[in-house]
C-alpha cells in the first residue's frame, strides 16, 4: 500500500470512489498529525491525542481497503464494520481519559464500549438482513445504544462530572458530546438510505445519494473531528 497507488487507482469522477479516496487522504493527514503532537502536549493528554490518532489511523487502513472493494465492485460492507468495531469503542475511550481526572470509572468505560459494540452489531445485522428480522427493527435496537450513550454522556453521570470538572475538561467533553449528539445523526441517514427497500422509511430510497458517500462524509467529520477537540484541549492555553 503506497500513496502512490492509492492517488492513481483513484476514479475522482465517481462520488463513491471520490469520497474513499478522500477518506483514504484525510485518515493518513490526521493520524500523522496526531501521533506527531504527542510529545507537543501536557502527560495527562497524550494517552488521549495517542486514541485519536489510532482511531485516525485505523480508518485510514480500513478505507484503503474500502476503496479497493468500491472500484472492484465489490461490497464494503463488512471492512466498514470491522473499522467501526475498531474506532468506535476508542472514541468511548476517549470520554473515559478525558473525565478520569473527574472521577469517571472503568464502570463508566465498559457501559460506554459494550452500548456502542450493540449500536454496532445491530446496525450491521440490519444491513445485512440477519436472521429474516427487518432493517427496521434492527435499526431501532441499533437506535436504543445510541440514545443509551447520548444520555449518558450529557444527561447521565459522565455529564455531571465533566460540569463539575470544568475548564478544558468541560470544553473538550462539550466537544465531543456534539459530535455524538450531531455527527452521530449522519449515520442513520445512511443506514435508511442503504435499508429502505419495503421499509416505512423506504421514501429515504429517493435521497440520490449513495450510502457510502453518507458514510465516509460522516466518518471524515467525525473521527478528525474527535481528535482535533481533543488536541485543541491539550494545547488551550490555562
Amino acid at each position: 500500500m503506497t500513496l502512490f497507488n492509492i492517488i492513481t487507482t483513484a476514479d475522482l469522477a465517481d462520488p463513491v470512489n471520490f469520497t474513499f479516496f478522500l477518506g483514504a487522504m484525510a485518515m493518513t493527514a490526521a493520524a500523522a498529525f496526531f501521533f506527531l503532537s504527542i510529545p507537543l502536549v501536557d502527560g495527562k493528554w497524550k494517552n488521549s491525542i495517542l486514541v485519536s490518532g489510532l482511531i485516525c489511523g485505523i480508518a485510514a487502513v480500513h478505507y484503503y481497503y474500502m476503496k479497493d472493494a468500491a472500484l472492484s465492485g465489490g461490497v464494503t460492507t463488512e471492512i466498514r464494520y470491522i473499522d467501526w468495531i475498531l474506532t468506535v469503542p476508542l472514541m468511548c475511550v476517549e470520554f473515559y481519559l478525558i473525565l478520569k481526572v473527574a472521577g469517571a470509572t472503568t464502570k463508566h468505560l465498559s457501559q460506554l464500549i459494550w452500548l456502542s459494540l450493540g449500536m454496532l452489531v445491530t446496525g450491521y445485522f440490519g444491513e445485512v438482513g440477519a436472521l429474516g428480522i427487518s432493517a427496521q427493527l434492527w435499526g431501532f435496537l441499533s437506535g436504543a445504544c445510541y440514545f443509551a450513550i447520548a444520555y449518558m454522556i450529557y444527561f447521565g453521570e459522565l455529564g455531571k462530572l465533566a460540569k463539575s470538572a470544568g475548564g478544558a475538561v468541560e470544553k473538550a467533553h462539550k466537544g465531543l458530546t456534539l459530535f455524538v449528539l450531531i455527527g452521530w445523526a449522519i449515520y442513520p441517514i445512511g443506514y435508511m438510505i442503504g435499508t429502505g427497500d419495503g421499509q416505512w422509511y423506504s421514501f429515504m430510497q429517493a435521497i440520490s445519494i449513495d450510502m457510502d458517500v453518507v458514510y465516509n462524509i460522516g466518518d471524515a467529520i467525525n473521527k478528525i473531528g474527535f481528535g482535533l477537540v481533543v488536541y485543541a484541549a491539550a494545547v488551550a492555553k490555562k
